[in-house]
């Protein structure tokens, strides 16, 4: 039976982030803006993610500024965001008063679907954002990291895709951040979960391993109703497939996706000017396109195995790079197998690292792994073992509750803070997130308004500190 396949586009956010740390600047999209709007897609992702932190500290850009203007141009489709849970998108857990004030604020500037996802997949830690984007009445997609291990079976999956469902979401996305999704276990984990739940299932897969295409074909067969795809030019590599192929592989299909390959020309053409200024300024590293097959191999996502890689160079270890892959599983293991997406694979692979250098496992501890092992992140897939627990936590009070009720109210002190540096109401939530970036962006702001070169004062700081 026929079905048209919803796109979602992720030229604007996810494409970029993966390929050129969210550098994209709001001038760039401008000029693709009204073409994008007209091509007829499900969703426009454009916002959330990294995009917020890399407007205030590497491209001095009010992020609130930036979904509005995307906003004003697309008038036809709707504008998604990607919003992790009790942290937003900061790096760690907000109280529920900022993280509804938030939600509100983000549906109020032009959010129309929300991408709400946990770390651990810890529905108790996206409880406050679902019922905070219902009350909004904007679409409010849920999220399943996924992920591979010997508790994560189709069970695991539908089970926690029917909390989701029960707990308002409108759609649940598959989200497979590492590229580590097969074509055959993509079509008999959407089967699956066709038969658990009645909402619609949107496929996210990138093209690390490069099998995303693939993928995104079978899910499709096992009913998959919407997918995320990226403009060819930022496709591919640690990107999603190219939207122009898809649409070429569905069309005259029962999966005819009812865009117009032509409509897109001038859109490829554009980014493919700004993908040639990126790679002649080093920003695109080629490496970035190419096919990593260890993703397959030692289940690490491309950005965190060159985060270990790094981290062994700084180290003067780089020879024993092999080790440290296989001890990531072991430390997975040990630490309740978390999914590995942001933060947690940069708080095992590190912890990895660690064990391997100092030539004794957990020998030392980073901050970061203690609070997970704690439970300061929430609950992890599988119990932890206590007497592990005890060894790397010592006498402190495991954290067993949804770690945000341990939280007071923090809004108002907040805005209190923010106070001298406010002009919108939404700079509180900048500040909350970012803190001293969000104080930097705001003075460079004010100098601005005060015809104050700022670059200049930041170079007579670094020649004369004061």
């Amino acid at each position: 039976m026929a079905r048209k396949i919803g796109i979602t586009e992720t030229v604007l956010r996810d494409a970029h982030q993966s390929l050129i740390a969210t550098r994209m600047t709001t001038d760039e999209m401008l000029p693709a803006l009204e073409k994008l709007d007209q091509v007829g897609y499900h969703s426009l992702e454009c916002w959330g993610g990294a995009t917020f932190d890399a407007c205030l500290r590497f491209l001095d850009e009010d992020p609130w500024e930036r979904l509005r203007i995307i906003k004003k141009h697309c008038k036809k489709t709707k504008l998604q965001m990607l919003f992790r849970g009790q942290n937003m998108l900061g790096y760690r857990h907000y109280a529920d008063d900022v993280v509804e004030y938030f939600v509100q604020k983000s549906i109020a500037n032009g959010v129309d679907i929300i991408r709400i996802f946990d770390a651990l997949n810890d529905i108790r830690n996206l409880e406050t954002a679902i019922k905070a984007t219902k009350r909004e009445k904007a679409h409010m997609q849920a999220a399943i990291s996924y992920t591979t291990g010997p508790v994560f079976d189709l069970k695991y999956y539908c089970d926690y895709a029917k909390r989701l469902e029960n707990s308002g979401a409108d759609s649940i996305c598959i989200k497979d951040m590492a590229g580590l999704l097969t074509p055959m276990k993509t079509y008999e984990l959407v089967k699956a979960l066709k038969k658990t739940v009645k909402v619609p299932i949107q496929l996210h897969s990138h093209y690390t391993s490069g099998l995303a295409s693939m993928v995104m074909f079978k899910g499709i067969e096992a009913g998959a109703d919407i997918i995320d795809t990226a403009m060819s030019p930022l496709a591919l590599g640690t990107s999603h497939p190219a939207t122009e192929s898809m649409v070429a592989a569905l069309a005259g299909t029962d999966y005819d996706t009812g865009l117009n390959l032509k409509q897109f020309n001038p859109l490829t053409e554009y980014f493919s000017g700004l993908r040639e200024k990126y790679l002649k300024s080093g920003l695109l590293d080629p490496k970035l396109l190419a096919v990593d097959a260890n993703a397959l191999i030692y289940q690490v996502p491309g950005g965190m195995l060159s985060n270990l890689v790094s981290q062994l160079k700084q180290a003067g270890k780089e020879n024993q790079l092999n080790d440290v892959l296989m001890e990531v599983p072991r430390v997975r293991q040990d630490s309740g197998y978390p999914p590995l997406v942001t933060p947690t694979s940069q708080i095992v692979g590190t912890q990895a690292v660690y064990n391997i250098i100092m030539g004794e496992r957990y020998k030392m501890v980073t901050k970061e792994f203690k609070g997970m092992v704690r439970g300061e992140y929430g609950k992890t897939p599988v119990a932890i073992d206590p007497a592990f627990r005890k060894k790397i936590i010592g006498d402190e009070k495991p954290i067993d509750c949804r770690p945000a009720d341990l939280l007071k109210p923090e809004l108002e002190q907040l805005k209190e803070e923010a106070k001298p540096w406010t002009k919108q109401e939404e700079d509180v939530l900048t500040y909350a997130q970012f803190g001293n970036v969000a104080e930097k962006f705001f003075e460079k702001r004010r100098n601005r308004e005060l015809g104050i070169d700022s670059d200049h004062l930041d170079l007579q700081n670094r020649v004369h500190p004061v």
